[in-house]
């Protein structure tokens, strides 16, 4: 249950007041930066923010703690300070997120049968291991088998690993990892059991297995069953079944080379020919059907819990246009208490993802103190479980606590790093709708450059809670501050030092830049405002992979 007394109210709200007083200066220690350092007033609030959000009292905030339902309330305490209505359940700013943690519950069972041979058993942790179901705690099938290659159905692209066979009622097999020459942001997206399972679903599968296929992005087989029952989290649909894309189609498991081997028996080709195959990703491999089937019984185990999105809205001035909304987001949740290091167990999340929340809150503040609200409507959204997976923004998109709006873009503040005055601005995914020149058009305006994504290698583009949006077919950035002059040095430093680590705390080396902080809210308030009085709402640029997947609007 979420916590919400008069004690924590009262806390949350004491907390900013005192912070938008003239701070005072403490003595400095010897070698210490002061604890209450003298900052302009914009600087000193998004300081304070931090300084409640990432204190040690909030344990890293993870969700479904006592913790990170104490920073809920502080945010929605920030967001009614800034004049925003509560967009959550029931008249709040709190939308509730019901969740699952899921595992194996147990070794389960694989077993293969083709006609005229005597069935097979697989070993557990040699030739399989298990996957868990969410949407179940017994999983049973039983059904013949399809093997697709990579498992990648994307026409557009040059690519479909479908072609020739039909996977109606099949479990399908495919090589876990994906070819190469695709874009880095397509194949992220399209790259994971899940997102394959999906494809397959929609297909008519009603099973996929992944075959471990060792290379620089897979883990090694031994590596996979020495970590079968870890746990996994989604959220829960209203019958109780955690939420899948396509619960018709799960995800049964991993084989290792042995393990597909034996399913390959008797196949028009053999497996020692897709295994070689296999060692060039780009490797172009027939889909055939298998000749036998395969029996899978799976148990899982699944334990509930609860946390929320924080939802906060500034209602549009124009009545032709108000009833689409801009999504800002910035996930609230931390890993929390984890393995100790240098004697520190608590993850703050300083800077991943405090500073963003921070960001937010005073985003909404500018919007206040302007006296001018936006044609279109805001929606100021804290999210949960980002670290989980992207959950508390999934369900969001899913189930939007906002009946009857249509929402129409999403600007996303995860991590910026702040620790240098940024002399650009980087936007993942600026490129693939009418967002991107809005973005040039921000950065100009406060006197720095646009640069395309320096990592693409790292495709962030499908790695934060903006993403969740785009599968709604929402065009959708994530800013961060750029790699020009410091930036990449600051950016490569904290990735090194303090990312996902105790050290990810206000007092961090180097410190946190506020000035260059306030920068960086007036940069996202300049791209919010005028996504908000556009004339028109924003669209996919013409053709693009991720609007045309999800069937977003497109232009012409």
């Amino acid at each position: 249950m979420l916590r919400s007394t008069l004690a924590l109210a009262l806390l949350a709200s004491a907390v900013p007041a005192s912070a938008q007083e003239a701070p005072q200066t403490a003595a400095p220690a010897a070698e210490a930066a002061p604890a209450y350092p003298d900052l302009p007033l914009e600087q000193a609030a998004m300081r304070a923010h931090v300084m409640f959000l990432a204190d040690d009292t909030m344990q890293g905030r993870e969700a479904g703690t006592e913790e990170y339902d104490i920073a809920a309330n502080y945010v929605a305490a920030r967001f009614y300070a800034n004049g925003l209505r509560p967009a959550g359940d029931n008249g709040g700013f709190l939308q509730r997120v019901p969740l699952m943690n899921y595992k194996p519950a147990e070794h389960g069972s694989f077993v293969f049968t083709r006609r005229g041979a005597e069935p097979v058993t697989l070993s557990f942790g040699e030739d399989f291991v298990p996957a868990g179901d969410p949407t179940s705690e017994t999983t049973t099938v039983d059904a013949p088998l399809v093997f697709v290659g990579w498992g990648i159905h994307a026409p557009s692209e040059g690519r479909d690993d479908y072609r020739g066979v039909d996977v109606r009622g099949k479990i399908v097999v495919f090589l876990n990892g994906v070819p190469e020459e695709l874009h880095s942001e397509i194949r992220a997206s399209l790259g994971s059991a899940n997102a394959k399972a999906d494809m397959a679903g929609r297909l008519g599968a009603v099973g996929a297995i992944a075959i471990n296929n060792p290379g620089p992005r897979s883990l090694p087989f031994a590596a996979q069953a020495a970590n079968w029952q870890r746990s996994r989290t989604t959220w829960v649909n209203p019958d109780g079944s955690g939420h899948v894309d396509t619960p018709q189609t799960p995800v049964l498991g991993t084989l290792s080379r042995e393990g597909a081997a034996k399913l390959f028996q008797g196949a028009r080709m053999p497996w020692e020919q897709v295994q070689a195959a296999a060692a060039d990703s780009n490797a172009r491999l027939r889909a055939m059907n298998l000749p036998g089937r395969l029996a899978v019984t799976l148990k899982t185990e699944r334990e509930l819990f609860e946390s929320a999105n924080v939802a906060g809205l500034l209602p549009g001035s124009d009545p032709a246009v108000a009833d689409e909304v801009v999504v800002l987001t910035a996930h609230l949740d931390h890993v929390g208490v984890g393995r100790p290091v240098e004697g520190d167990s608590i993850y703050n999340g300083a800077m991943d993802n405090a500073v963003g929340i921070a960001s937010l809150i005073e985003e909404a503040s500018r919007f206040q103190k302007s006296g001018e609200r936006p044609r279109r409507s805001i929606l100021f959204l804290a999210v949960t479980a980002e670290e989980k997976g992207l959950v508390g923004a999934d369900y969001f998109a899913e189930n939007p606590s906002l009946p009857g709006k249509t929402l129409v873009a999403n600007v996303n503040l995860d991590m910026p790093i702040l620790t240098y005055r940024f002399e650009d601005v980087i936007a993942f995914g600026a490129d693939r709708s009418t967002l991107g020149p809005i973005v040039r058009r921000a950065a100009q305006n406060i006197g720095v450059g646009f640069s395309p994504d320096p990592m693409p290698e790292q495709s962030l583009f499908v790695r934060s809670d903006h993403y969740r949006f785009v599968q709604q077919g929402i065009p959708s950035v994530f800013l961060w501050p750029g790699h020009a002059g410091p930036g990449a040095e600051g950016t490569n430093h904290f990735f090194q030092h303090h990312y996902h680590r105790p050290s990810d705390q206000l007092d961090q080396a180097p410190v946190i830049d506020w000035e260059a902080g306030v920068r960086f809210i007036e940069v996202n308030y300049q791209i919010a405002r005028e996504i908000a009085d556009a004339d028109a709402r924003p669209v996919w640029n013409a053709g693009d992979f991720f609007g045309t997947l999800y069937e977003g609007p497109m232009a012409r």
